[in-house]
């Protein structure tokens, strides 16, 4: 299992594909690991060299505790990017890993080629919001807010077709350290870019979700209309539109990417 060092801890990664196209990087959301992208590595590797990885204290990456920003988070994509020797990437984060984007996209856009933001913002949620939600695991674990968590990720519908995909996700989430999420929760409440994005001059993909409660649509037209070289993409799932609607989001991010 292959790790990079970063700063307090260390970050496993995954590459997929033929070691002579280009890269791109794929970052999770909150409470996932790479798995997350399972769906979109088939394709994804027909025209580039996938590198996942997990976020700190998420899935096989650690960390040695307290508390982080979204630019430490950023860094830490920085230094797996020097460990691995990799000069220039497309990146796709989704969520929290969109907020890391904006974050590269502000401070490293000269290590990126493209930039897709997925189901995130430039600000995500309210401090009451994620003070609840930390107070929350703290007292009770993971498990007293996945059921919650879940009915944000995916819409109903799919809830009801793909039951086990729900559960794996589950099992994925709860899995999470609690110092982890509760670090990671931290981070995004304390990240509020809306006054620098207008700054990004990398092209770039938003995709949205127009059911996905934890980043609503507005977030995202947010994003495209404030990055000069963006265009808007939304689907009708809900948090996770790469698991829900996988087909249709690679060929979207593809058709981006490749163009």
């Amino acid at each position: 299992m292959p790790f990079a060092p970063v700063e307090g801890g260390q970050v496993h990664y995954r590459f997929d594909g033929r070691q002579d196209l280009p890269v791109v990087v794929l970052s999770n959301s909150l409470g996932t690991d790479l798995s997350m992208w399972d769906a979109q590595v088939p394709a994804f590797t027909q025209h580039f060299r996938v590198l996942r990885y997990d976020s700190r204290g998420h899935g096989a990456s650690t960390f040695t505790g307290g508390a982080f920003g979204i630019d430490r988070l950023g860094r830490d994509v920085i230094r797996l990017l020097d460990h691995l020797k990799v000069a220039n990437v497309s990146f796709c984060g989704l969520s929290v890993g969109g907020l890391v984007g904006q974050w590269l996209g502000l401070n490293a856009a000269k290590q990126l080629k493209k930039l897709v933001l997925c189901n995130t913002a430039a600000r995500i949620g309210t401090a009451d919001t994620w003070n609840a939600r930390i107070e929350a695991v703290k007292k009770g674990g993971l498990a007293a807010i996945s059921e919650s968590i879940l009915e944000r990720w995916f819409t109903r519908r799919f809830h009801e077709r793909h039951p086990n995909i729900v559960n794996h996700f589950r099992q994925i989430l709860e899995a999470t350290p609690m110092e982890s999420y509760v670090a990671t929760c931290a981070a995004i409440r304390d990240a509020d870019l809306r006054e620098e994005v207008s700054k990004i001059r990398v092209n770039t993909l938003v995709i949205a979700g127009a059911q996905d409660k934890a980043t609503p649509p507005e977030g995202g037209r947010y994003l495209a209309e404030r990055i000069g070289s963006s265009r808007y993409v939304e689907f009708d799932t809900a948090h996770l539109s790469n698991v829900e609607l996988p087909e249709q989001f690679s060929e979207e991010v593809l058709n981006f990417l490749v163009s």
